[in-house]
């Protein structure tokens, strides 16, 4: 039990020094995207040879050439890559903010959809402070967030380790 808890203590501990330097972390995030879409774009070209005989061949190879080219060039220009993923994070924000905006809209006859308005204006309100700040907040957007992501993560499990120590210790 003591493994998982140190586990738990590490992942608290990484998601500090991500918010004490967050560029740090949001280089880390830049290079494992960069690697996640090299290897989607491996698994998009072997699929689309595997759908040769239906066409697929050329668009799933195209469709791998692009993701495996952009995975190289994030992690050939991490910080070009981490714009681009703060910018992406802005998009996101203000997408996420319409649909909860139109979801309080649509529930409104029905208790709490105040609650879904409120976080469309919260959520808005982040995309507007992400996006208006682009590019220079990129090193400590994706960092910073990614660390109170790993605090909270950590803490949540070592919090629901320990409380199965004492059932444990109980028994």
């Amino acid at each position: 039990m003591t493994w998982p808890i140190t586990l738990s203590v590490l992942m608290i501990l990484a998601g500090i020094l991500a918010i004490v330097v967050p560029p740090a972390g949001g280089i880390a995030a830049t290079l494992l995207v960069g690697w996640l879409l090299i290897f989607m774009g491996g698994i998009h070209m072997i699929f689309g040879w595997q759908t040769r005989h239906v066409g697929g061949s050329m668009w799933g190879g195209l469709l791998g050439l692009v993701y495996l080219l952009i995975g190289f060039y994030m992690l050939v220009h991490p910080v070009a890559g981490l714009e681009a993923l703060t910018l992406a994070l802005g998009a996101w924000l203000f997408a996420e903010a319409i649909l909860e905006f139109v979801l309080s809209w649509r529930l409104r006859p029905f208790g709490g959809s105040g609650w879904l308005l409120l976080d469309g204006i919260v959520t808005l309100v982040l995309a507007i402070l992400v996006s208006a700040t682009w590019p220079s907040n990129s090193p400590w957007v994706i960092g910073t967030l990614i660390g109170v992501n790993m605090i909270f993560s950590g803490t949540s499990r070592l919090m629901l380790l320990v409380s199965a120590r004492r059932v444990l210790a109980a028994a």
